[in-house]
């Protein structure tokens, strides 16, 4: 019997979202796209051919969400709006009796701060009220975690260490613009990089590790990675037994650190409220209504996406390097639900996490992240709704990359 899903956000991965549940009227018998701006969410139902309704909702307000779920009645509340909405749209799914999904953990509007210490205190409330909430099913997070419980299921006995390596080879045309939302991607960006060593956290100043990559797609090819903190790796150090370190990588062009540097130095990336014109504004705020919108970006960005993770560590006895990734193309993705790659790689997950919900197949009351369900489902999905991923020997992989920081 086909379930009901409500989505809340109409940016670019809530367009993904859309799209995606419409092609499994199977599984998705009834779908409500909301957001804030209403037009929004027609203009993304009037692209698909199977009709979907529409709604207007302020994510921020618990019971204008809570009657809106009332009013639809959805077994599923997937959560595309801004990660500064998660707690919001949680409380409203425990009121409402409703399950709950995102793809980003929390963060306080005021602090640069990427944790799930905010939402995992949410366990036994969902828990007493029977409800599941699954957190990050995005790619990374979310795919990420599932490759990892994926090698630690069938690749290997023991994994000693994780990196996570995200190359956008695209290329918009833009000077400058981000491919997901300006503020959530600054913000991550300029924030101290973290990674996981010998049992504990360590801190480097933003982007001053990186290495030279050789990504295994000629179009992606030899990328600069430099190491951020993503918050994928503060459940996977929980939950992958034997993990001696968790890294993660992502490329930038030398063009975006440059504009970025001067935003930087001039206070356009800053999150403190500064006064202007007798206003209260927050410099970042400011600068995304100046950049390109994300969801615009699709119809002339060409080229590929690669993320994965590289693992070492041991099999029956010897050891062993893998790496699982995926190859997402730009163009293939507009074709298909009008966005790029970076929106795709969000949104897929995005619906088949709510499916692995409305099936039961990871059905199971509390705050979950990704990697503490049965990854085989959702590997066999990826494969079967549009991102396809690859294992092989990571040897030559892993020799890339600094063994010491």
């Amino acid at each position: 019997m086909s379930k009901k899903a409500l989505i809340i956000g109409a940016g670019g991965v809530g367009r993904v979202v859309a799209h995606k549940c419409a092609q499994l009227p199977e599984v998705f018998g009834d779908i409500t796209l909301a957001s804030r701006t209403k037009a929004k969410c027609d203009q993304i139902a009037a692209e698909i051919e199977r009709p979907i309704k529409t709604a207007a909702v302020d994510a921020d307000d618990v019971a204008a969400t809570v009657a809106l779920i009332k009013s639809t009645g959805p077994d599923v509340l997937i959560n595309v709006a801004l990660p500064y909405q998660d707690l919001t749209l949680m409380e409203a799914c425990l009121e409402a009796g409703v399950d709950y999904l995102d793809t980003a953990n929390y963060e306080p509007r005021d602090e640069a701060r990427f944790s799930y210490e905010y939402q995992w205190p949410y366990h036994e409330r969902f828990e007493q009220r029977g409800l599941t909430a699954l957190l990050g099913s995005g790619f990374d997070p979310g795919v990420t975690n599932v490759y990892c419980a994926y090698a630690q299921k069938h690749l290997f006995d023991e994994i000693h260490t994780v990196d996570i390596i995200d190359a956008n080879a695209g290329d918009h045309g833009y000077p400058f613009a981000t491919n997901f939302n300006p503020e959530i991607n600054i913000r991550e960006i300029t924030a101290n990089g973290r990674y996981w060593e010998a049992g504990e956290w360590r801190e480097t100043e933003p982007l001053a590790v990186h290495r030279t990559f050789a990504f295994p797609e000629t179009q992606v090819g030899e990328r600069e990675i430099y190491l951020l903190y993503h918050e994928e790796m503060e459940s996977l150090v929980k939950h992958i037994h034997g993990l001696k370190r968790i890294r993660f990588w992502m490329t930038f062009s030398q063009n975006y650190l440059t504009h970025l540097r001067v935003l930087e130095n001039i206070g356009m990336t800053g999150i403190e409220p500064v006064a202007f014109q007798g206003q209260q504004i927050i410099p970042l705020e400011f600068l995304k209504a100046l950049l390109p919108d994300p969801g615009s970006l699709g119809p002339r960005t060409k080229g590929k996406t690669c993320i994965g993770c590289v693992f070492d560590g041991i099999k029956d006895g010897e050891r062993k390097q893998a790496y699982i990734y995926n190859i997402c193309d730009h163009q293939e993705c507009y074709r298909e639900v009008k966005s790029q790659a970076i929106s795709y790689t969000t949104g897929v997950p995005a619906m088949i996490g709510a499916k692995m919900l409305v099936t039961s197949a990871w059905k199971k009351p509390g705050v979950w992240n990704m990697e503490q369900f049965d990854p085989d489902p959702f590997m066999d999905d990826l494969n079967r709704y549009g991102l396809p991923w690859e294992v092989v020997d990571g040897a030559s992989f892993y020799e890339q990359l600094p063994q010491q920081i």
